[in-house]
């Protein structure tokens, strides 16, 4: 390594960018030798002198501000961008004031950053222009200022004289020029072109221009550069920045990835030359796995970081990836697979990722729909669609919904515009989107044969009545089949749309266990090609599943291990064609499928003025008096006061009280049973004693009265006991 040169790890990795990268780099020497072992931010970090570190990414994390006056040091995030964005989030200014000093917390509040001007003075016009931090043309207009009287032609200006640089002026065969604009004594202004060649004294003067941190970071120029805060009053800090990387790197004698900041105190050489045939080894995300080419599979692999999200599966194969696990990596591919949800009514739905080299066999099921833009939908996927209704639905001529009743047959043709009855809050008739069906009528008799149910059909075609559904009209419908086929996976993504019910009739008889078998309605939700890599654990590797990269994210490296099969004998390999997932990944895929799905139309509104009122409650009316179609319940007022809590009539009047026996004694209360002697009885009530040939007689005897408002009925025999034997079964309890 003669020759080379030591750096400090945060000054070396400063001047990198990702292009560059990979960069081999030993240790020197610094405060992590010696075989120490740090805890950094959750990894550990070990680093001796003569190590070994392959660095294979930078990222820019914050930004260390060192004040050059005082010799202090502080640490700012790389979002900084001053008052305006702690004005709006108290909680951080709070935590700044918390854990910094207040003259630190200061400088939180004071925002972005000026070019401080250097003390040293330029030679000629060309040289301070070259020092520029960022690009001319963008950085203009500045000023500067010469300590030499200069002259130009009639034009003489003194020392000290400000001038500010306005353009470039650049012609072809002739010197650069360039264009300043000077103020005099009184106020005057006046333009001058000055040579880039002018030598003399020249110092820059202060911009108004100001920086956030990310653009001075994203300058070289910048960088290099002291700041100062703007609108700093009281004390003048001079700061200079130099950023922090997060470092992502590996190491010859370490398998996984080390992820460091780069404010180690760490002296490095770059070897990156002379250690171009060290083995590192090299870690590769799934997708990596998927760029590689395909004569690198089969290969051993070992897993060097586990799966960061275990939310989208449920697979028996799942904990098995730990890490340090052999893995064996037969291909690469793209795989067609469908997603599939159990039924929605069971306790714990369950979801399905099926290849569809799956095996058994499916018949269709009926779908449900609970809307007509449910409806609508499907009819745009399946022609002729017929469905049942399952639901009354009540007419609402208001809304144009028809009367629908359980058992009808529709069968829905296309979609259309309907007008509404009504008008709008406007005055205008309202016309929406709706569903033009045919209502087939329903045959006679059940037990025709083949030939009378032709005609009936036949029939039904002839006598069609057309309906019209709005769409944002809310139904139940289910949808009538015509055949009881079975169907293999793959034939049913090509005959019909999705999403599909349907029903596993036959298994798979290659699956040791299959999940799908024994349910009552399974219903595909989509289909999707997925990039996978087909592996199996390195104990069983006849026994493959699919690992989905999209879905499953984690680190395997490639090893030199020898597959566990004799050479050019690959065994014949068994696929989990059937792999059970959560609900977080059936909802990830539906919003990547139904993004840009039209909600349903809403219906439109009413007009809710009183003159509508007025006519729908005259129409109401209407309707009501008409016998036929619906009795009228209403109950007379004169009538109300005699009806019982339970809307009966009221039971017949005792009788008067010249018809009663003087000589009985009057109504005596009935003691309450004692609970020490079982056996005693209350004594009855005397009324309920009276005999009922008086009762009897009397209303046999009473005259009618024909005209009065009560329409009191007379009582049997059978009656008055069971009403005498129910007062006496209160009267003793």
């Amino acid at each position: 390594m003669a020759g080379t040169i030591a750096l400090p790890l945060q000054e070396f990795i400063a001047s990198l960018d990702n292009a560059s990268l990979p960069k081999i780099l030993q240790v020197c020497s610094g405060v992590y030798f010696q075989g120490s072992i740090y805890e950094i931010s959750g990894s550990e970090v070990c680093f001796s002198t003569g190590d070994l570190v392959k660095v294979i990414g930078i990222e820019l994390q914050s930004v260390s501000c060192e004040d050059v006056i005082k010799n202090e040091t502080f640490e700012l995030p790389i979002t900084h961008t001053g008052l305006l964005e702690l004005h709006n989030c108290k909680n951080y200014v709070f935590s700044v004031l918390f854990y910094l000093s207040f003259a630190k917390a200061l400088l939180f509040f004071l925002g972005l950053f000026k070019v401080v001007p250097e003390q040293m003075p330029y030679s000629s016009v060309e040289e301070m222009l070259s020092l520029r931090p960022v690009c001319l043309d963008d950085s203009l207009p500045f000023t500067f200022t010469s300590h030499t009287k200069m002259t130009f032609g009639s034009l003489t200006l003194g020392a000290g004289k400000a001038l500010t640089v306005l353009s470039i002026q650049r012609h072809e065969g002739k010197e650069d020029m360039v264009r300043c604009h000077v103020r005099g004594e009184t106020e005057a202004s006046a333009e001058v072109c000055i040579p880039l060649s002018s030598r003399g004294e020249f110092y820059e003067c202060e911009s108004e221009e100001c920086y956030t941190l990310k653009e001075i970071m994203s300058s070289p120029c910048l960088r290099i550069r002291r700041f100062r805060f703007v609108k700093t009053t009281k004390c003048e800090r001079i700061l200079v920045f130099s950023p922090i990387y997060q470092v992502q790197a590996i190491m010859n004698l370490r398998k996984n990835v080390l992820r460091f900041p780069s404010s180690l105190e760490v002296d490095v050489v770059d070897v990156t030359d002379v250690c171009k045939d060290v083995n590192f080894v090299t870690p590769l995300s799934l997708t990596e796995v998927l760029s590689q080419p395909d004569n690198s599979f089969p290969v051993v692999a070992e897993i060097l970081e586990e799966p960061q999200s275990r939310s989208f599966f449920k697979c028996a194969w799942l904990p098995g990836l730990v890490k340090s696990t052999n893995l064996v990596l037969h291909k690469k591919g793209t795989t067609p697979m469908v997603l599939m949800s159990s039924l929605k009514g069971r306790k714990n739905q369950q979801y399905f990722l099926v290849s569809q080299q799956y095996g058994g066999k499916f018949r269709r099921r009926p779908r449900e729909f609970n809307s007509v833009y449910e409806l609508y939908v499907a009819s745009t996927q399946t022609q002729g669609l017929t469905v049942s209704v399952t639901r009354n639905c009540e007419e609402v001529e208001e809304e144009g919904m028809p009367d629908l009743s359980i058992g009808e047959k529709l069968k829905i043709v296309s979609c259309t515009r309907m007008e509404l009855p009504g008008e709008n809050i406007k005055g205008q008739r309202q016309s929406v989107e709706a569903l033009l069906c045919h209502r087939l009528q329903e045959p006679e008799d059940e037990d025709e044969d083949e030939e009378e149910e032709n005609t009936q059909k036949d029939k039904q075609e002839e006598e069609k009545e057309e309906v019209l559904l709005p769409l944002y009209m809310q139904g139940h419908f289910v949808e009538i089949l015509s055949e009881n086929k079975k169907y293999k996976l793959s034939d049913l993504g090509k005959e019909f749309s999705l999403p599909l019910d349907v029903k596993v009739v036959s298994r798979d008889t290659e699956l040791e266990t299959d999940p799908l078998f024994g349910s009552s309605c399974l219903r595909i939700e989509g289909a999707m090609l997925e990039p996978s890599i087909q592996a199996s654990f390195q104990d069983r590797p006849d026994h493959c599943f699919h690992i989905l990269p999209q879905w499953l994210s984690m680190s395997v490296s490639f090893t030199q291990e020898p597959l566990p099969w004799a050479q050019d004998n690959c065994p014949k390999c068994f696929i989990e064609k059937v792999s059970e997932v959560t609900d977080t990944f059936f909802y990830d895929f539906r919003k990547k499928d139904n993004s840009d799905e039209a909600p349903p139309p809403r219906p439109p509104k009413r007009d809710l003025s009183s003159s509508n009122l007025v006519k729908k409650t005259a129409k109401s009316t209407k309707k009501s008096a008409n016998p036929k179609k619906k009795k009228d319940k209403t109950i007379p007022t004169e009538k109300l006061n005699d009806l019982t809590l339970n809307q009966k009539k009221r039971p017949p009047a005792p009788p008067p009280p010249e018809v009663l026996n003087d000589d009985l004694p009057p109504p005596v209360v009935p003691r309450k049973c004692s609970t020490a002697d079982k056996t005693s009885k209350a004594l009855p009530n005397t009324y309920v004693k009276i005999h009922q040939t008086i009762v009897k007689e009397h209303l046999d005897d009473a005259p009618a009265d024909v005209e009065s408002d009560h329409d009191y009925e007379t009582l049997d025999e059978t009656l008055v006991t069971m009403v005498k034997t129910a007062q006496e079964s209160v009267m003793f309890y």
